[in-house]
Parts: structure tokens; C-alpha cells; sequence
């Protein structure tokens, strides 16, 4: 008796260990597990862009925590109600199968458990006794390999659902357009049907057999099971089946495109968009692209001005061959135009060689071989430096840079994430005031960012983490200065408050527009990327209208003031800081009669600006007269002999 007990000991050893081997020597083939697709994910982790796994496939990395827990109750009801109890092989429902075929003459049951399922997923093959033991044996390996919700993962992920989609997470996005944590009884209960006889019960193709096969698992199988109660069983039934495929969610393409090149198979990618921003910011510039001429592209980037996190990201018509849609163009390198005079004019306050009350010339004037002259080639003759950024005049840009140095402009443009492009063997020189070198969009919003973050760089990102480190390069009295004499109406109308600045280049090869609000900063370049230009393009023309339209899109800031400098900078606020007392943020007044705009603190003489132009008053004051010319909103503006800015916004009624 102990001799044949320590036999059958031995022998159950030397199975267990040839066993083990085995495993070892021919694991589970995992590959197409593996070779799942890229999912790219807004801020809010909703899905903003899916890219097909190799081969075309629509294959999306799938847990059970992706769905709801209906849907589990309703898969394991239907397919393998001791799930959770066998170790991957049921005997019982093997057992059942042979004795319903031997006495049918057919196969009436498969017999084969979620496990045994998972491993023909994993490794398709022909439907034959012998695959149905290899299927058995794999089963046994996942068991020993995974827990149970992990083998359900594999199931989810790789169940045929039709075509070329694979897994529930891809055939819920396919045929509900919405993620699987969304999905009601009977569009659970469609997928988990689908997965039985993918071609023959396509919605689409078969509505009437996909329905039924549809109820046999909400009523037949899966009654009562995952939480689905009598009524919701009841609704589901009375459910129509989806008529058509909607198509994958492809927001932000170039982004997905650039993202899933370095993802590994199967990510989930976070990033810093906001899907509904993303969505109505791509319909924007598709609406824009109707009224441009053949070959021109639209590019648009919204960031929030804190944390320098983009919130949509349009890099051009995506997929259209005669825009050059594979391209992005907002990191392509084009000239800036006058776009780059608001960080000239920046420097030259900081540095005292003016301020926005300061009297320049905008008269003929050569600086050596250099003649610029203005877009409409006519002079303004004495303005002030607010109105000769306003007005965007040449001249005393020119002749402001030529007062800091190219050089150190350049390298201001440097430290702020900006390095100007110079054309081969050139160096940097006067012509750059007017958009003489190259940059992309992304810069140039990360640098019109600065002047929301008093005076403080840094770079734009899409992904998710610390926050990137923030560098001074302009004084913040500077940063403030400009963004005050910035803030105007949109002359075709749009939300109010917004400091704005358009540049375009030489022969209206690009025209850009770009601004900030205090808590958003955002760009727009329309133009063609072969670099052709657009006869009679202008900034204004084509940029402004669409960036008033980009403001329109993000929420609305507080009426504070546009800028408001730290304490702990050295040019910080003196104790008794300049402030308004009239009108307060968000004062409403009736139309008619003078108003008497009021401030307190700060160094006098003050400057009072309406919409960015100066009133004219007693500058030793701290009040000014003003008479609105009719109703609408109206932003206020007091400046004070330190570059210190307050502000509100009003309506006029």
C-alpha cells in the first residue's frame, strides 16, 4: 500500500513538473494581445483620437474596468456562468456538449469556457477536436498565469465585433460612438451577441438577426444577471439596433499621428486638450477653409496662460493632399510679419527708451542701407508709442530695435522659447522688427503667453506633468504696459477684453493673429504651406476674424485685471498699489452724459485708456472724464508713472 502511495506520489510529480516544463517551453502566444492600437485621451481622459492597430485593425486595449459591470454579469451569464468557480475547463459543459451532439448528430453547444474562448482569441484556429484540445490546455496556462478579471481583459479586448473591429472597447466606440462605460442593457447585450457570429449578426447588414440575437442574451441567458432589472430588460427589448457604423474618433489627427509614432502598442495616451474645445476649435477652422482660396491651410493653438497647456491644437486640413494636411503646421517655420513688435515695444519700455505715452516719429527714415516703410506706404507723422503698436506702424519699430540692439532682441527671443530662424549666413539686423526671420506658431503663442505671465517664459505642452519651469525675461510693468495698450475691440466684433496683435508677411504668404485674456492665450496662422502667397491677405483680413471666434470658444474670465504682477518681483507693487475705483468690474451704466472714471494709489501722472486708447485729461489727476460714444461693453485701463496697470470691463446700455 505505501509502495503504490509513493508511486503515484512520484508519477504526480514527474506530471507536474513535465507540465511545468511544458508550459514553459510553449507559453500562450500573447502577440495579438499585444498588438493592440493607441488611444490618445483628453484632460478629462474621454477619448479624443483612436489609431488601428497593425494591419488596419480596430484593436483597443480592454478591462474589465472599461465596462460597465452589466455587461461582465451579462458576458459570463450568457457564455460561462461557472466562470469564476472552473479552472479554465468546465467538465460539465464539456460533458454536455459531447452528449447534446452524440444524440443531435450537430454540434447544438460549443462547451468552450471564457478561458478556453480567450485562448482561440489569442490563437485562431480551425474548429476541429483538435483545436478544441489545444484550446483546453491553453486554458489551463492562462489560468495559471492570470486571475480571472485579467482572462475576462483578453476576452474584451480581442472578441471580433464585426469587419475589422476587435474588442468591445473598439466596437462600442464603432457602433455607439461612445466609450463602453457608457453603454446601456441593450447595447451591452448587442456586443456580447456580436462576438458569437461577428458577419452574420452586423447591425448594419442583419438588423433583424443582430436584434434577436440581442434579446436571446438579454432574455434567454442574461435575465436578472449584472444588475439589469425587469424594466431596463424591458426597454432594452423594445431598443432599436444601430443602423450604421459611426466613424473612430479622429480629433486632434496630427497630434495622435505625432503621440502614437512613440506610444508603445495598446497606450492610453493622456494629454492637456479639452475635447469639446478641440472639437469646436477643428469645425472653426474647417468652416474658415470654405471661404479661402485653393491650397490655404488653417493652424490654431488655445492654451491656458498658467500652466501653458494647450487646450486645442489645430495643425492644418488633415488628410487633404492639396493643403498638405499630413502636415503640422503649427510647429512649421514662416515668418512672423508684426507679429513680434508687442516683445520690441516690451523691451524698449523696460529698458526706458519709451513708454505708451511716449511721442514717436513715423517719418521717412534710413537706418544705413535700410529703408522701411509702412504696409500702406504712407507715414503717420508724431503718435504715440500705444498708438504706433496699435497701428502697427514700421517705423518706429525699426527705430525702437535699432535703440535695444538686434542682438539682444535676438537673444531675448531665445531665452523666451522663440530662437528667431535667420536666413543661411544671415545675422540678426533691423529687418527682424518686421518678421525678417522665421518661427512657428507654437512660439510665438508661448511668447504672446509672457505677456499674461508678467514677463515670465515658458515652453507650451500638450502632455500631462510638472509643470514646466518658468523663466523672467521681461519686467513685469513691461508685460502689463503692452498687454494694456493691446486690449481693443475685434473691428468685426467678438468677446471684449481681449488684448490682440496680426502680423503678416511679406507678400501675404502668411497671416497670423494672436492674443490673450488673461487666463487663455491663443494664435491663429491661415496660409498656404508651399509658401505661395495669397493675394491681398492680411492678418487682419483672414487671422483676427477666426481668433475673435477661437476667444468665443473658451470660458470667460473674471473681469480682474489683465495682468496682475507678483509681489515677490523686484518691480513689485508699491504698499499702496494702483487700483480703480470706478468703475467697478462688471458696473453696468446707462447711456447718456459724461462718466467720471476714478483710480487711487500707484505714482502719478496716470493714463487713462479706453480700449487701449488713451483719454485725454489733466495727467496729474486720478480721474478723467469720458463720454461713451454708445452702448456696448468698454474695458478700462489706468497706467501709472511705474508701468503699474489696473482694470475693469463695464456695459454701457
Amino acid at each position: 500500500m505505501r509502495r503504490a502511495t509513493r508511486w503515484m506520489l512520484e508519477a504526480a510529480v514527474v506530471v507536474l513538473v513535465a507540465a511545468l516544463a511544458l508550459d514553459r517551453l510553449f507559453p500562450p502566444d500573447l502577440t495579438r494581445l499585444e498588438a493592440a492600437g493607441v488611444e490618445v485621451l483628453d484632460r478629462e481622459g474621454r477619448t479624443l483620437s483612436v489609431l488601428p492597430a497593425p494591419g488596419g485593425t480596430w484593436r483597443l486595449r480592454t478591462t474589465t474596468a472599461d465596462v460597465p459591470p452589466h455587461l461582465v454579469g451579462m458576458l459570463v451569464a450568457a457564455e460561462d456562468r461557472r466562470f469564476r468557480r472552473h479552472p479554465g475547463v468546465d467538465p460539465l459543459a464539456l460533458g454536455r456538449a459531447a452528449l447534446q451532439w452524440a444524440r443531435a448528430g450537430r454540434v447544438v453547444s460549443g462547451g468552450s469556457t471564457l478561458t478556453m474562448q480567450a485562448a482561440r482569441l489569442l490563437e485562431p484556429r480551425p474548429r476541429t477536436l483538435r483545436s478544441k484540445a489545444i484550446e483546453a490546455l491553453r486554458a489551463l496556462q492562462l489560468e495559471s498565469r492570470f486571475g480571472k478579471d485579467e482572462i475576462l481583459g483578453i476576452w474584451l479586448t480581442l472578441a471580433p465585433q464585426g469587419g475589422n473591429l476587435e474588442g468591445l472597447r473598439a466596437g462600442s466606440l464603432a457602433w455607439f460612438g461612445r466609450p463602453p462605460a457608457t453603454l446601456d442593457a441593450a447595447e451591452s447585450a448587442l456586443l456580447v451577441a456580436l462576438a458569437r457570429r461577428p458577419e452574420a449578426l452586423r447591425p448594419d447588414r442583419h438588423p433583424d438577426a443582430a436584434r434577436r440575437a440581442r434579446d436571446a442574451v438579454l432574455l434567454a441567458r442574461a435575465a436578472g444577471a449584472g444588475g439589469v432589472s425587469a424594466a431596463e430588460r424591458a426597454l432594452a427589448l423594445a431598443t432599436e439596433v444601430p443602423a450604421r457604423r459611426q466613424p473612430m474618433p479622429r480629433l486632434a489627427p496630427h497630434l495622435a499621428r505625432d503621440l502614437g509614432r512613440r506610444a508603445l502598442p495598446g497606450s492610453r495616451i493622456p494629454t492637456t486638450l479639452d475635447r469639446e474645445m478641440q472639437a469646436a476649435a477643428e469645425r472653426l477652422a474647417a468652416r474658415a477653409l470654405a471661404d479661402l482660396p485653393d491650397r490655404a491651410a488653417v493652424a490654431l493653438v488655445i492654451a491656458e496662460i498658467a500652466s501653458r497647456e494647450m487646450r486645442a491644437l489645430v495643425g492644418g486640413a488633415y488628410a487633404e493632399e492639396g493643403r498638405a494636411g499630413m502636415l503640422d503646421l503649427t510647429r512649421a517655420v514662416r515668418s512672423p510679419g508684426s507679429a513680434l513688435k508687442p516683445f520690441l515695444y516690451a523691451m524698449a519700455f523696460e529698458q526706458g527708451l519709451a513708454r505708451p505715452e511716449t511721442v514717436l516719429s513715423d517719418q521717412p527714415l534710413r537706418f544705413g542701407a535700410y529703408a522701411p516703410e509702412n504696409f500702406d506706404r504712407g507715414f503717420a507723422g508724431r503718435v504715440t508709442a500705444a498708438d504706433a503698436l496699435r497701428q502697427s506702424l514700421n517705423l518706429p519699430a525699426v527705430a525702437l530695435l535699432d535703440g535695444i540692439g538686434a542682438l539682444r532682441f535676438t537673444t531675448a527671443l531665445k531665452a523666451a522659447g522663440a530662437p528667431p530662424r535667420l536666413p543661411p549666413g544671415g545675422e540678426a539686423s533691423l529687418p527682424l522688427a518686421l518678421g525678417g526671420a522665421g518661427t512657428t506658431l507654437r512660439e510665438m503663442v508661448g511668447l504672446y503667453a509672457l505677456l499674461g505671465d508678467a514677463g515670465h517664459a515658458a515652453p507650451l505642452t500638450v502632455t500631462p506633468g510638472r509643470p514646466p519651469g518658468r523663466l523672467p525675461v521681461i519686467a513685469p510693468q513691461a508685460a502689463a504696459q503692452v498687454a494694456a495698450v493691446l486690449v481693443q475691440p475685434f473691428p468685426g466684433g467678438g468677446p471684449a477684453g481681449i488684448a490682440w496683435k496680426t502680423g503678416t508677411s511679406w507678400g501675404g504668404r502668411d497671416a497670423w493673429a494672436f492674443g490673450l485674456d488673461g487666463r487663455h492665450v491663443a494664435g491663429v496662422w491661415v496660409g498656404r504651406p508651399d509658401g505661395t502667397p495669397i493675394p491681398g491677405a492680411t492678418g487682419r483680413s483672414l487671422a483676427l476674424p477666426l481668433l475673435a471666434q477661437a476667444f468665443a470658444l473658451v470660458p470667460p474670465v473674471p473681469r480682474a485685471p489683465l495682468v496682475v504682477r507678483p509681489m515677490s518681483s523686484p518691480l513689485a507693487e508699491p504698499a499702496d498699489r494702483l487700483r480703480l475705483l470706478f468703475p467697478m468690474p462688471g458696473a453696468t451704466l446707462a447711456e447718456g452724459g459724461p462718466v467720471t472714471l476714478r483710480a487711487a494709489g500707484g505714482r502719478r501722472p496716470l493714463t487713462f485708456l479706453v480700449d487701449g486708447a488713451p483719454l485725454a485729461h489733466e495727467r496729474a489727476r486720478r480721474d478723467a472724464a469720458w463720454v461713451p460714444p454708445g452702448p456696448g461693453f468698454y474695458r478700462i485701463t489706468v497706467l501709472d508713472a511705474d508701468g503699474a496697470a489696473a482694470a475693469a470691463e463695464l456695459r454701457v446700455r
